[in-house]
Protein backbone atom coordinates (compact mmCIF):
# COMPACT_ATOMS: atom_id res chain seq x y z
CA UNK A 1 0.00 0.00 0.00
CA UNK A 2 1.52 3.21 -0.91
CA UNK A 3 1.81 6.59 0.90
CA UNK A 4 -0.36 8.43 -0.60
CA UNK A 5 -3.20 5.89 -0.57
CA UNK A 6 -2.79 5.32 3.11
CA UNK A 7 -2.65 9.00 3.68
CA UNK A 8 -6.28 9.45 1.43
CA UNK A 9 -7.87 6.68 3.93
CA UNK A 10 -6.76 8.48 7.19
CA UNK A 11 -8.99 11.73 5.51
CA UNK A 12 -11.20 10.14 4.24
CA UNK A 13 -11.81 8.47 8.22
CA UNK A 14 -11.49 11.79 9.88
CA UNK A 15 -13.85 12.33 12.78
CA UNK A 16 -16.42 15.94 12.06
CA UNK A 17 -16.06 18.40 14.21
CA UNK A 18 -17.11 18.52 17.52
CA UNK A 19 -18.47 21.13 20.29
CA UNK A 20 -16.32 22.51 22.99
CA UNK A 21 -17.34 21.51 26.10
CA UNK A 22 -18.65 24.39 28.15
CA UNK A 23 -16.40 25.62 30.67
CA UNK A 24 -18.03 25.90 34.08
CA UNK A 25 -17.63 29.74 35.73
CA UNK A 26 -17.03 30.34 39.66
CA UNK A 27 -18.41 33.07 41.62
CA UNK A 28 -15.60 33.07 44.57
CA UNK A 29 -15.16 35.63 46.23
CA UNK A 30 -11.59 37.76 46.96
CA UNK A 31 -11.41 36.09 50.21
CA UNK A 32 -12.13 32.52 48.95
CA UNK A 33 -9.65 33.42 46.20
CA UNK A 34 -6.48 34.24 48.22
CA UNK A 35 -7.85 31.42 50.96
CA UNK A 36 -7.46 29.02 48.04
CA UNK A 37 -3.98 30.59 46.95
CA UNK A 38 -2.37 30.93 50.12
CA UNK A 39 -3.17 27.19 50.41
CA UNK A 40 -1.77 26.11 47.28
CA UNK A 41 1.02 28.47 47.34
CA UNK A 42 2.14 26.98 50.73
CA UNK A 43 1.87 23.47 49.46
CA UNK A 44 4.94 24.02 47.60
CA UNK A 45 6.60 25.92 50.58
CA UNK A 46 6.07 29.99 49.28
CA UNK A 47 4.02 31.85 51.79
CA UNK A 48 1.89 35.11 51.08
CA UNK A 49 3.19 38.27 53.71
CA UNK A 50 1.20 41.73 54.26
CA UNK A 51 2.22 44.69 51.46
CA UNK A 52 3.11 46.93 54.51
CA UNK A 53 5.56 44.32 56.41
CA UNK A 54 7.50 44.03 53.30
CA UNK A 55 10.57 46.40 54.34
CA UNK A 56 10.51 45.13 57.34
CA UNK A 57 10.26 41.21 56.08
CA UNK A 58 13.20 42.20 53.86
CA UNK A 59 15.39 43.68 56.80
CA UNK A 60 14.58 40.99 58.69
CA UNK A 61 15.00 38.10 56.82
CA UNK A 62 17.81 38.89 54.33
CA UNK A 63 20.41 40.89 56.60
CA UNK A 64 23.41 39.50 54.67
CA UNK A 65 22.09 40.03 51.01
CA UNK A 66 24.90 42.35 48.95
CA UNK A 67 22.76 42.56 46.20
CA UNK A 68 19.05 43.14 45.76
CA UNK A 69 16.75 44.23 42.86
CA UNK A 70 13.73 45.96 43.58
CA UNK A 71 10.94 47.03 41.81
CA UNK A 72 9.25 48.34 45.06
CA UNK A 73 8.83 51.53 46.36
CA UNK A 74 9.02 49.57 49.70
CA UNK A 75 12.22 48.45 49.76
CA UNK A 76 15.45 50.33 48.46
CA UNK A 77 17.81 47.80 46.02
CA UNK A 78 21.01 48.11 45.03
CA UNK A 79 21.45 46.83 42.08
CA UNK A 80 20.42 48.85 39.11
CA UNK A 81 18.91 47.00 36.23
CA UNK A 82 19.40 49.74 33.53
CA UNK A 83 23.22 48.90 34.27
CA UNK A 84 22.95 45.61 33.25
CA UNK A 85 23.99 44.68 29.54
CA UNK A 86 24.49 41.06 29.88
CA UNK A 87 22.13 38.41 31.89
CA UNK A 88 25.28 36.87 33.41
CA UNK A 89 25.90 40.13 35.75
CA UNK A 90 22.65 39.10 37.98
CA UNK A 91 24.59 35.73 38.65
CA UNK A 92 25.42 37.14 42.23
CA UNK A 93 21.65 38.58 42.89
CA UNK A 94 20.26 37.56 46.34
CA UNK A 95 17.23 38.85 46.63
CA UNK A 96 14.67 40.06 43.55
CA UNK A 97 11.67 41.70 44.40
CA UNK A 98 9.53 42.00 41.36
CA UNK A 99 5.75 42.65 40.09
CA UNK A 100 3.62 40.26 38.82
CA UNK A 101 0.33 40.98 37.03
CA UNK A 102 -2.12 38.72 38.54
CA UNK A 103 -1.96 35.55 40.61
CA UNK A 104 -4.50 32.53 40.08
CA UNK A 105 -5.81 30.98 43.30
CA UNK A 106 -6.18 27.21 42.25
CA UNK A 107 -2.19 26.15 41.64
CA UNK A 108 -1.01 29.27 43.57
CA UNK A 109 0.97 30.78 40.20
CA UNK A 110 1.84 34.16 39.35
CA UNK A 111 2.15 35.75 36.17
CA UNK A 112 5.07 37.81 35.31
CA UNK A 113 5.89 39.17 31.65
CA UNK A 114 9.05 40.61 30.29
CA UNK A 115 8.02 44.05 31.05
CA UNK A 116 8.08 43.07 35.02
CA UNK A 117 11.17 40.99 35.02
CA UNK A 118 13.40 42.97 33.34
CA UNK A 119 15.42 40.29 32.05
CA UNK A 120 14.12 36.95 31.62
CA UNK A 121 16.57 35.53 33.64
CA UNK A 122 16.18 37.79 36.71
CA UNK A 123 13.13 35.74 38.80
CA UNK A 124 15.20 32.30 38.10
CA UNK A 125 18.81 33.21 38.69
CA UNK A 126 17.96 35.16 42.03
CA UNK A 127 18.76 33.35 45.65
CA UNK A 128 15.38 34.34 47.19
CA UNK A 129 12.39 35.73 44.83
CA UNK A 130 9.39 37.89 46.11
CA UNK A 131 6.31 39.06 44.16
CA UNK A 132 4.14 41.80 44.80
CA UNK A 133 0.74 41.12 42.83
CA UNK A 134 -1.00 44.46 41.19
CA UNK A 135 -4.04 42.54 39.96
CA UNK A 136 -5.89 40.76 42.68
CA UNK A 137 -6.50 36.72 41.94
CA UNK A 138 -8.08 35.06 39.53
CA UNK A 139 -9.91 31.87 40.46
CA UNK A 140 -8.50 29.89 37.52
CA UNK A 141 -6.14 29.11 35.17
CA UNK A 142 -9.16 29.53 32.13
CA UNK A 143 -9.31 32.86 33.55
CA UNK A 144 -5.82 33.71 33.59
CA UNK A 145 -5.37 32.89 30.03
CA UNK A 146 -8.32 35.38 29.29
CA UNK A 147 -6.33 38.18 30.94
CA UNK A 148 -3.62 37.73 28.75
CA UNK A 149 -2.06 39.42 26.12
CA UNK A 150 1.28 38.36 24.70
CA UNK A 151 1.57 40.43 21.70
CA UNK A 152 1.36 43.47 24.68
CA UNK A 153 3.41 41.64 27.44
CA UNK A 154 5.99 39.61 25.10
CA UNK A 155 7.29 36.65 26.81
CA UNK A 156 5.85 36.25 30.76
CA UNK A 157 5.81 33.20 32.26
CA UNK A 158 3.96 31.26 35.26
CA UNK A 159 6.04 31.14 38.39
CA UNK A 160 3.75 28.56 41.09
CA UNK A 161 6.62 28.58 44.37
CA UNK A 162 10.59 27.97 44.54
CA UNK A 163 12.20 26.08 42.25
CA UNK A 164 12.53 21.91 43.91
CA UNK A 165 13.01 18.83 42.56
CA UNK A 166 13.36 15.38 44.37
CA UNK A 167 15.35 14.03 41.26
CA UNK A 168 19.00 14.19 42.88
CA UNK A 169 19.26 10.65 44.88
CA UNK A 170 15.23 10.86 45.73
CA UNK A 171 15.97 13.78 48.02
CA UNK A 172 14.12 17.21 47.92
CA UNK A 173 16.08 19.55 47.13
CA UNK A 174 14.65 23.26 46.67
CA UNK A 175 16.51 26.00 44.95
CA UNK A 176 17.43 23.32 42.35
CA UNK A 177 17.07 25.44 39.34
CA UNK A 178 15.63 28.44 40.29
CA UNK A 179 15.24 30.91 43.90
CA UNK A 180 15.67 28.99 47.06
CA UNK A 181 12.38 30.69 48.58
CA UNK A 182 8.93 32.51 47.11
CA UNK A 183 7.44 35.30 49.08
CA UNK A 184 3.91 36.89 47.60
CA UNK A 185 2.55 40.44 48.79
CA UNK A 186 -0.66 42.00 47.36
CA UNK A 187 -1.07 45.56 46.27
Amino acid sequence: MSKQTILERVRANKPGPRPLPVLPTYDATPEDNLSVFTESLASSKGYVIDLADLSEYVKKTFPDAKQIVSASPQVQGNVDMANITDPLQLAGVDLAILPARFAVAENGAMWVSEKEMGMRVLPFITQHLILVVQEGIVPTMHEAYKRLDIAETGFGVFIAGPSKTADIEQSLVIGAHGPRSLVVAFT
